[in-house]
């Protein structure tokens, strides 16, 4: 499996001078905006998102200012939104980070991640980006619809499959789609490459979801120790889905108490685990995954051979193969 910065090295010119932007992107006359954004830029991650824009720029043209425009743009928002979430979810970590609002408290972060909505929006019209605007504000919608709905449905636990994935469509890959496509709109690429990279990035972000579902029973985390998150938090994954779909009555009953009321117990987690384990959840995820991500190699392979698609793939692999 290619390494990130592998992955990376079409596009690699193109990213280290996108940080510069990004930085000038979120600057502010106040002071403590300044910090706090400072603070933000600091403690990124593997920066997957513009590298999806700057690749599928690349597999459809040639990188313009307005593929930097539009990795900005789904930067500021997607921070945004992640910044709302810690309030929402009152959290104090991000990526092993305290979190905006656990230095600087609730209504800061509220404020905060209302300046960088702003900065983007600001970013898209001020450049007349009308079309990155109207593709990365869908997403910003079906993320909070997806988050609403899972909500919804985590106070009563009755999620089917179907709605599983309409969940993880609109919270996860919706973001992943609106990447590659705003990748696409930027080099001035058809409505129908658009749509087909939208597409190919909704497949890979629902793949790269049930990944991340599969760390929590210890499956490719490089530990091998299941973790049980998503369990104490009531979140219905794809491999107890499956498993309650097989069950009887009384399992059913037996498991879903559980993870309502008894979420907290570390032996009671541990027998969830063990019942999702047996019932075969994990190779029904795993197999499920696998389909997503040989979708997304098909729509791929659509496209003319050169290394920003070899890129993809890569990333596609990765997205399925990473160890956390």
């Amino acid at each position: 499996m290619s390494t990130v910065d592998q992955i990376k090295a079409p596009v690699a010119k193109e990213m280290d001078e996108f940080e510069n932007k990004f930085r000038e992107s979120m600057k502010s006359s106040v002071p403590l905006l300044d910090k706090i954004t400072h603070y933000i830029v600091k403690r990124k991650g593997k920066q997957m998102r513009p590298l999806f824009v700057f690749l599928s720029a690349k597999l459809c043209g040639e990188v313009t200012e307005s593929s930097n425009r539009a990795a900005a743009l789904i930067e500021l928002l997607h921070t945004a939104t992640l910044v709302h979430d810690d309030v929402v979810d009152d959290s104090n970590e991000r990526r092993g980070f305290f979190s905006v609002n656990a230095l600087w408290k609730n209504k800061i972060a509220v404020l905060v991640g209302d300046y960088l909505l702003s900065r983007g929006l600001l970013l898209s019209v001020d450049n007349k980006e009308y079309r990155l605007l109207q593709i990365v504000s869908n997403a910003v919608r079906e993320m909070s619809e997806g988050e609403l709905l899972q909500i919804e449905k985590a106070r009563r636990l009755d999620i089917s499959e179907e709605i599983y994935f309409e969940i993880i469509q609109s919270k996860t890959a919706s973001l992943i789609a609106s990447c590659c496509a705003c990748g696409a709109a930027s080099v001035n690429a058809s409505e129908e490459t658009i749509k087909k990279m939208y597409e190919f990035g909704k497949t890979v972000g629902t793949a790269f979801q049930i990944k991340d579902d599969l760390f929590d029973y210890g499956t490719g985390n490089g530990i091998g120790k299941p973790t049980g998150i998503d369990i104490k938090e009531k979140k219905m994954t794809l491999p107890l889905i499956y498993a309650l779909n097989k069950s009887s009555w009384s399992d059913k009953r037996k498991i879903t108490n559980i993870v309502k009321n008894h979420n907290t117990n570390p032996d009671k987690v541990a027998e969830v685990i063990d019942y999702v384990i047996k019932s075969g959840g994990i190779e029904y995820a795993n197999k499920k995954m696998n389909e997503y991500k040989d979708a997304a190699l098909k729509i791929l392979n659509t496209f003319d051979k050169n290394e920003s698609r070899n890129s993809l793939e890569q990333l596609v692999i990765y997205t399925t193969e990473r160890k956390k």
